[in-house]
């Protein structure tokens, strides 16, 4: 037993030893695991952010064919931009060149488009009909009477071509229009709205009837509506295009109600916020980057919680006021969920996602704008995107 003992005792102690050393290793390899999880937590989460920036961006591209576009395939495939939008029109070279020829071509283009992401791709467009037309009878597509004639000839008249509208849209695979118009013809001199016939009517009743046929028959086709210029176009004498708009001594409050009646009425996915300066509500910033009116009146007083797009931020009455930069910070605060980038101003930029991008993801890393401010905004995105599946 004498001589037993001693043997016990050292193997107790080696036994301790290599305790202790199997806990060291285990300490170790736990440091290990964790400083290997760490930055792939980090990197994650960065991910993550940069994937909802991308969710927040409407893309304007050239091209008919994806191969006719280098850097579109980036934006949706490693970018993941959360939609395009379509013209007929190329604005920096002045042609009739951009993204449609034919409801053939254009079908074969949102095929390839949607092919590129398990997600849905917002494919969006301006198809009002009458002025503010992408798809023309000379490309084989139907006549699009414009919203005030439509109108006046009564609701059938307005559901007819609202049906056919979306019908053809869903037919070539676009599943967003930048329509109905709602503006109140306030001002029937105006140059983008009453002269364009792009109001249903002076009366804010025919406006909200109009839209909401609008509304019931893309909803029946699969396609997004979204309602535009909030909070009221109609009364402006100026073009947004070329620079800023005031209405503030124009603008009357009925030209809420249409967006009042319709979002009480659940109706409404999406609206677009106007680059028009109107001093009654907030005389210091435009509506699209007014948290005033985008955020305190739309979100708060008036209840909406849909997606809230702006108008096109190549517009003169961005572009001659605000860096883009600037533009885009102010937009993010005021509560925009889509920043549309037409790539369809005075020049064409193909870098404009990873671009705004960068700018978006140093506004978080600054702490100008929180992450969970993009967070909601993604997340709003997705859940409308949800409801065109």
């Amino acid at each position: 037993m004498k001589k037993i003992l001693p043997i016990i005792v050292a193997l107790s102690l080696l036994s301790c030893a290599c305790g202790q050393r199997s806990s060291a290793n285990e300490a170790t390899d736990s440091q290990n695991d964790t400083a290997s999880v760490q930055p792939a937590t980090q990197t994650i989460s960065q991910d993550s952010l940069r994937i909802d920036i991308g969710e927040m961006i409407i893309e304007g591209f050239r091209g008919q064919r994806l191969a006719d576009n280098k850097h579109l395939r980036r934006d949706i495939v490693d970018y993941h931009v959360g939609g395009v939008i379509l013209f007929e029109y190329d604005a920096p070279t002045g042609t009739h060149k951009r993204n449609v020829s034919s409801p053939k071509q254009l079908a074969a283009l949102c095929s390839e488009l949607q092919a590129l992401t398990d997600e849905t791709l917002l494919i969006g467009i301006d198809q009002e009909g009458g002025y503010v037309n992408r798809l023309r009878m000379d490309q084989g597509f139907p006549k699009f009477m414009s919203a005030k004639k439509s109108a006046q000839y009564g609701a059938d008249s307005i559901r007819h071509y609202a049906a056919l509208t979306a019908t053809e849209l869903k037919r070539v695979g676009v599943n967003l229009n930048f329509a109905p118009c709602v503006d109140v013809d306030i001002n029937p001199s105006c140059p983008v709205i009453g002269k364009l016939e792009r109001s249903f009517s002076a009366s804010p009743k025919v406006v909200s009837d109009a839209a909401r046929i609008w509304i019931d028959e893309q909803n029946k086709h699969g396609v997004v509506s979204c309602l535009k210029h909030f909070p009221g176009h109609g009364s402006a004498s100026g073009d947004t295009h070329v620079g800023l708009v005031d209405v503030s001594k124009s603008w009357q409050n009925s030209e809420l109600e249409p967006y009042r009646t319709l979002i009480a009425e659940k109706k409404v996915d999406m609206i677009m916020t106007a680059h028009v300066i109107n001093g009654k509500l907030d005389p210091d910033y435009p509506s699209s980057l007014s948290s005033k009116i985008t955020t305190g009146l739309l979100r708060k007083k008036m209840s909406y919680d849909g997606v809230i797009i702006t108008d096109d931020l190549a517009m003169g009455a961005i572009v001659n006021e605000y860096g883009f930069e600037e533009a885009i910070r102010l937009a993010i605060e005021a509560g925009a969920d889509l920043l549309c980038l037409s790539n369809n101003g005075k020049e064409y930029n193909p870098d404009v996602v990873p671009q705004t991008i960068a700018i978006v993801e140093k506004l978080v890393a600054d702490d100008k704008v929180k992450a969970e401010r993009i967070h909601a905004s993604a997340e709003r995105i997705r859940n409308l995107k949800a409801k065109i599946k």
